[in-house]
Parts: C-alpha cells; sequence; structure tokens
C-alpha cells in the first residue's frame, strides 16, 4: 500500500527566500556594490564633520589658551657655540651671537656674526702630510707634503642677516616629568664669509720641474683673505626653561666657492690643472654646521594670549 510523501507545509517561508535570492542575485555586480557603500561611507563622514564643526564644543575655539608669547614684541639675544660638519682638509670651531627682533610670534628678523677661535687639520691633511709625494705632475699642487697644512683654505668669520619662520610650537617632555616650552623655526638670508686661501700663483715657471724650487716652497705657504657673498639657511629647535632663558640647537647651511685644499683644481672653461693657481680653481661646496646656544629675551616678562 503506497503512502502519499508528505508535502512541507506552506507557512510563507520559502516566497520570502525566493524573494530574497532574487534580490541578491540582481545586487552581485560588484561595482554598484562598492559604488553603494562608498555613497553611505562619504554621507556619514560628511555629516558627522558638518555636525562637528558647527555644533561642537571645539567650534571657533582658539589652538591655544593662556599660552606664553615668548616671542613677539621681545628681542632675543643668543651667543653660541658653533662646529663645522664634513670638513675635507680642516674643522672649524666658531664663537659668535645671534640678535633677533620678532615682529609676530612666528615671523622675526636676525642679524648672526661669528668668528673662527680655533681649528684642527682632518685625518686627510694629516694623511696627506705624512704620505703625501711630490712630482713632477704635482709639484704646483704639492710643493711639500709637510706644508700641506698650511697650504689648506680656512673660514675666518661669517655675518648674516636672515628671516626666521616659526610654524611649530609645543611642549616636550622628559619621562613624563619634566616639561618644556620649545619651538621649531627655520630661517633663510643672506651672508658674507670670510676665508683664507692660498695665495695665487700666476708664473707656471715658478713650480715646476720634479722637486719645488725656494720659490714655490714659499708660495705654498703664502696666504690671502677674502670675503664672499653666500646664501645662508636652517633650522633650529629652541627649549624655554623660563620666561627669559632657554637652549637653542641650530644647523646652518653656507654653500659658497672656494679653495678648500689650495691646489691647482680647474682652468678656464673647467679646463682641468692649468699650471696656475687662481679664481677658476675655487669649487662651490656645501659648508654647514651646527650649534649650540643659549638664549635670553628682553624685557624678561612674558605676555599670554587670551
Amino acid at each position: 500500500m503506497e503512502h502519499p510523501t508528505p508535502q512541507p507545509q506552506d507557512h510563507g517561508w520559502h516566497v520570502s527566500r525566493l524573494s530574497f535570492g532574487r534580490r541578491c542575485r540582481g545586487a552581485r555586480n560588484p561595482l554598484l556594490v562598492v559604488l553603494a557603500a562608498a555613497c553611505l561611507t562619504l554621507g556619514a563622514g560628511s555629516a558627522l564633520a558638518e555636525d562637528i564643526q558647527l555644533t561642537g564644543p571645539l567650534a571657533d575655539a582658539p589652538a591655544c589658551r593662556h599660552c606664553r608669547v615668548y616671542r613677539e614684541g621681545r628681542l632675543q639675544v643668543q651667543p653660541f657655540l658653533a662646529f663645522t660638519l664634513q670638513d675635507q682638509y680642516v674643522r672649524h670651531r666658531l664663537l659668535g651671537a645671534q640678535v633677533s627682533y620678532h615682529l609676530m610670534d612666528w615671523l622675526g628678523l636676525g642679524l648672526v656674526g661669528a668668528f673662527n677661535v680655533s681649528d684642527s687639520e682632518t685625518p686627510l691633511t694629516r694623511e696627506i702630510g705624512r704620505e703625501g709625494q711630490t712630482t713632477e705632475f704635482n709639484v704646483l699642487s704639492l710643493p711639500s707634503a709637510d706644508n700641506f697644512a698650511e697650504q689648506v683654505g680656512r673660514i675666518q668669520w661669517f655675518t648674516a642677516l636672515q628671516l626666521s619662520f616659526i610654524p611649530l610650537r609645543g611642549k616636550l617632555a622628559l619621562f613624563q616629568k619634566v616639561f618644556v616650552d620649545a619651538d621649531f623655526q627655520v630661517f633663510a638670508g643672506a651672508a658674507m664669509v670670510g676665508v683664507e686661501e692660498r695665495q695665487s700663483l700666476i708664473d707656471p715657471s715658478i713650480c715646476s720641474g720634479v722637486t719645488a724650487s725656494p720659490a714655490c716652497l714659499q708660495s705654498q705657504v703664502a696666504r690671502i683673505s677674502r670675503s664672499t657673498l653666500a646664501p645662508t639657511f636652517g633650522a633650529a629647535l629652541t627649549l624655554m626653561f623660563s620666561d627669559w632663558a632657554g637652549m637653542a640647537l641650530e644647523w646652518r647651511g653656507l654653500p659658497f666657492a672656494w679653495n678648500t685644499s689650495g691646489t691647482d683644481e680647474a682652468g678656464p672653461a673647467g679646463k682641468f690643472s692649468d699650471g696656475v693657481i687662481n679664481a677658476d680653481d675655487r669649487i662651490p661646496w656645501f659648508n654647514h654646521m651646527f650649534s649650540l646656544g643659549a638664549v635670553f629675551y628682553v624685557p624678561p616678562k612674558v605676555s599670554y594670549t587670551p
């Protein structure tokens, strides 16, 4: 006796599932899905940003309330000690000072000056002095290896007029215990640099032959001083320990052309080794230095923002 196969009761669930499946199949286009999600996200983000901008608690509020105004309307005096970096033949130590007046807390005009208090030869200079060889091909550039340190160029002083821009300021913390106010500045300007170089030698017959003549040896140690115009730029971090005193860490660039080695480097139109030493032997060089300075402000009393 056959029994009829029981049929599931219709509770309406299969109709809903079928309709949902059709809708899903119709929405399986990936591009449509991505576009719809992007529209929803952008719409929600715009609405949220608009709510914060219009009704947020920080609407129209300044970035800082009752902040110390260290620079605006004050004179900054900054004595410093500077060290040249990546020198070829001589390292320089300069003592100087910087005086700046700030029209606004983020903008100032300054005058800088420094002079060479001591210098020392680099390992390359000492190595040439020990192992350098004089031949008929380099007698002009190296009359005597023993006196090579006397022919290299040296920076004697520099002075600069610069404009300072202070885009960043805030606080620095040491182990979350000691807090200091700090700001970061960039500057640029024009500088005058005093250098001492080997004196020009325009008579090729003085330094010729296998060994150097007495006149050639004398030309090696003859010096001349000159000044040259150069751009200057850099950045500094200032730490304030009180309303009127602090410390500055500064990097400065001073690119200009000079004969750092006192050798025959080039000739007219870039020709190499033309047999004389003159202005054609001055090669562009990126001189730069790091300085550590103390900062003092006048008047000593600081003002505050509202």
